[in-house]
């Protein structure tokens, strides 16, 4: 006797997809009806068509925040890949100091990111922060974020150091216990180095895991935001001031809903090219391990 088919199961997705719905689907289309009209007030906007899209596109300031933002996911990736690697690799594998060590190392992550920009805001301050004070009394640089743009980039990209390589390390330190300890016995069979190890055990087993560190920090170091805002708001200059930051001040400082709108839209494109380079580039690595 052939089953009936019943689609019930749908109804335990309806909340999912009424949710969705109103968190994403419905404001991304109100966004999309802004950038094509020309909002003066309630009531009156006249259409423009794709006017803001190509304003906003031969922007120069769009261009120097986006090769910015590039340059510093680029800085971010160079520096809290390795360091997260180098740390995994130097966190005991088993005990308590284990679990002691894993609690500590992700410290960092807990902290809410407006509360880590002013940690950092204060830590840099030439007249209360340690930091600061470190830098300018003990050392003698003459170290001030709040007026020199290369000081400024810094505290941002070690403030981005500080915060984020633990969960490189967290990712790399689960890698490398999924790791059969078979591998480690041939190695010592074979009496290899600890590099040698590293280079033909662990480096390869950890790809995968790498990958996805590399996707999730870069997207998250392309849409940084809160961080630099409360530290710097994006000075001195525009030293700072990333996409994101860009975004903010065209929108909610200068109003302008239709540029805004319509450059949201391309932040929002760039984003999912990014993310769709990273996904084929983490498939081909898959297939290429399967094989």
């Amino acid at each position: 006797m052939e089953k009936k088919k019943s689609n019930r199961a749908w109804l335990l997705v309806l909340p999912v997809v009424i949710s969705v719905a109103f968190s994403a689907i419905i404001p991304l289309m109100t966004v999309v009806n802004y950038s094509v009209q020309d909002i003066f007030g309630p009531g009156q906007r006249v259409w423009v068509g794709n006017e803001w899209f190509v304003d906003t596109v031969r922007d120069p300031e769009l261009r120097s925040a986006l090769m910015r933002n590039l340059l510093f996911s680029f800085e971010a990736l160079l520096i809290e890949v390795p360091l997260g690697v180098l740390v995994a690799l130097g966190l005991p594998s088993r005990g308590k100091w284990a679990s002691l060590s894993l609690v500590l190392i992700a410290l960092p992550l807990l902290i809410p990111w407006n509360v880590v920009g002013t940690i950092w805001q204060i830590f840099g301050r030439a007249d209360i922060g340690l930091g600061g004070y470190f830098l300018n009394t003990i050392l003698g640089f003459d170290y001030n974020y709040t007026l020199n743009a290369r000081d400024a980039w810094y505290t941002i990209l070690l403030m981005d150091v500080w915060h984020w390589t633990p969960l490189v390390a967290l990712l790399a330190y689960a890698g490398l216990r999924a790791i059969p300890d078979a591998y480690y016995r041939a190695a010592r069979i074979d009496a290899a180095s600890n590099w040698a190890i590293f280079r033909f055990i662990q480096l390869p087993k950890l790809r995968g895991v790498l990958l996805i560190a590399v996707l999730l920090r870069f997207m998250d170091s392309f849409m940084i935001y809160t961080e630099p805002f409360v530290v710097t708001g994006g000075g001195p200059g525009n030293a700072t001031t990333f996409l994101s930051i860009f975004l903010s001040k065209l929108a909610v400082g200068q109003f302008d809903l239709g540029p805004a709108a319509a450059f949201s839209l391309i932040y929002f494109l760039l984003i999912q090219v990014f993310s769709y380079i990273f996904f084929v580039t983490m498939k081909n690595a898959g297939q290429g391990d399967a094989s």
